[in-house]
């Protein structure tokens, strides 16, 4: 695989590159504000659509391990240009499904062709670029990976509101295969060794069973009530059997499926820890801020998306300027100014109130932008700056899968955690309402207009929506030192920052 390789037109390959990866950090989210829509068409519950968003990302945790071993096997362009066409295909199979089966089964093939995408897309950019300008290829991918998130919610529901919810599947098929004959055709002078590599079957079986049942647990935890539910219990015994297994053949097997042993290097360690935590706090951050948004404040989705798309806004104009002169300082000190804000926005939130306006809710989006701007292409320059070459597919795709995983770990967290805490706090307010408190009993026949129950009932709801807010600070001010301590792990890594794989590695 050489590294001066240049496609005719690297614009054009750029572009080829960045849409596909657009298009597929987009299906992430894009889904998600639909689900009652696709529920109300199938015919089925609310809780059995979620399986749309679970089937997507467990195939595509399974398969973003596997990425290195499938580069070795077919070259990365031969590789992200079936991924690409595929992903096109399952989308249109997606938006023609007549039932929720097949539409799961879709979605579940649609996820496992997208695991391997993004790593490939770092890993290509890194191969076409020049080592001076490979940062601003990364800033570019980083800013991509930051607006698709964002956009895939308000973008989905303004497609399910405006035309129907298949259209939000059928939108990627011209973008796949724009994107697949753009680079095919920019990069097919690109000489590829490709090797045959046993297949680790033992490898493969462990993780498919183990990550795939992992992945079950964490979506569907909350909604089962966790290890109060047999199935939970039942799926955790199996996910932890197979992982240990996986680990324990993966480190002393001679060609494994998943090389492990990239952790050997103190760069790719420290940036994959870093990298990992970090995104699994942005995600809670996502996650957390539309959840409340409709719930405490009562927004709709549709504007809970315009309050959270600030976060967008300085990434996209500091694309450039990070690309440019990041590669000029030293990239700890961008990455701990990066925490540094991101830390302080958390703090910011965990002093909001049920009466807060929709101006201050965006400003500290804005905010937080800034942050982000600064966070993901030093990371990811820091993660693989100590790989070799040939090491760099199977170190993004490695890194890439933890940062899903970190992700998928931190919903189910934060989400517990919210509930849960709102509960407690819920007791802790209502601890003194009763109808023998004459305070109570005044204030509940005024509510109710002479009704103590109707009026029993307001204070109820009030006591809830409190709940919830103290419970929505307290994570937000967890959330906080956990960006702050990630200050002290970036600098564990080393320079130089520009080894001979150049920057690299991802997270979306």
């Amino acid at each position: 695989m050489t590294t001066h390789f240049r496609p005719p037109n690297l614009a054009l390959s750029t572009i080829g590159l960045s849409l596909a990866t657009f298009m597929q950090v987009l299906d992430t989210t894009i889904a998600n504000v639909s689900l009652p829509t696709i529920a109300g068409n199938l015919g089925v519950s609310n809780n059995q659509s979620t399986w749309v968003i679970t089937s997507f990302a467990v195939s595509m945790a399974i398969s973003l391990p596997l990425t290195g071993f499938l580069t070795r096997r077919f070259g990365e362009v031969k590789l992200f240009t079936a991924c690409t066409l595929l992903f096109a295909l399952t989308s249109f199979m997606c938006g023609v499904s007549q039932s929720m089966g097949m539409l799961i089964l879709f979605r579940a093939l649609q996820g496992a062709v997208a695991g391997p995408m993004y790593p490939i897309t770092q890993s290509l950019l890194i191969g076409i670029y020049p080592p001076a300008k490979r940062g601003m290829a990364l800033a570019l991918l980083a800013m991509v990976t930051v607006v698709a998130p964002i956009a895939g919610p308000i973008l989905g529901g303004w497609i399910t509101d405006n035309y129907s919810w298949p259209w939000i599947f059928f939108i990627n098929v011209p973008i796949g295969i724009f994107a697949s004959m753009v680079v095919a055709n920019q990069l097919r002078a690109k000489v590829e060794k490709t090797e045959r590599p046993k297949i680790d079957y033992v490898g493969l079986i462990t993780l498919i069973i183990g990550v795939g049942a992992l992945q079950i647990v964490l979506d569907k935890g909350n909604d089962e009530d966790w290890f109060n539910s047999t199935f939970i219990i039942v799926t955790s015994i199996i996910s932890a059997v197979n992982i240990a297994i996986f680990l324990i053949w993966e480190l002393t097997d001679k060609d494994p499926i998943v090389d492990l042993k990239l952790f050997r290097h103190r760069n790719f360690t420290a940036g994959t820890i870093a990298l990992v935590l970090a995104y699994a706090a942005f995600f809670a951050i996502g996650l957390l801020v539309p959840l409340w948004l409709q719930r405490n404040l009562g927004y709709t989705s549709t504007w809970a998306g315009y309050a959270t798309a600030p976060l967008g806004i300085i990434p996209v104009l500091l694309t450039f300027f990070v690309g440019k002169y990041a590669t000029k300082v030293d990239l700890r000190l961008l990455a701990s100014v990066a925490f540094i804000v991101m830390g302080v926005t958390c703090f910011m939130r965990a002093d909001f109130y049920i009466g807060i306006d929709f101006y201050h809710v965006a400003m500290v989006q804005l905010w937080q932008g800034l942050g982000v701007a600064l966070f993901f292409m030093p990371i990811l320059t820091i993660l693989l700056s100590d790989l070799q070459q040939n090491e760099i597919a199977s170190g993004s795709g490695l890194a890439t899968f933890l940062r899903t995983l970190g992700g998928s770990f931190s919903a189910s967290i934060t989400t517990l955690l919210w509930e849960r805490r709102a509960v407690a706090h819920h007791e802790q307010l209502a601890e003194h309402i009763n109808v023998f408190n004459p305070t109570s009993q005044a204030a509940m026949d005024r509510l109710g207009q002479g009704d103590a129950q109707a009026g029993a009932s307001v204070i109820n709801n009030m006591i809830t929506q409190q709940g919830y807010q103290i419970s929505f600070n307290e994570v937000f001010h967890m959330l906080g030192w956990v960006f702050i301590a990630l200050v002290l792990v970036i600098w564990l890594a080393k320079p130089p920052f520009s080894a001979k794989a150049g920057p690299a590695a991802g997270g979306h």
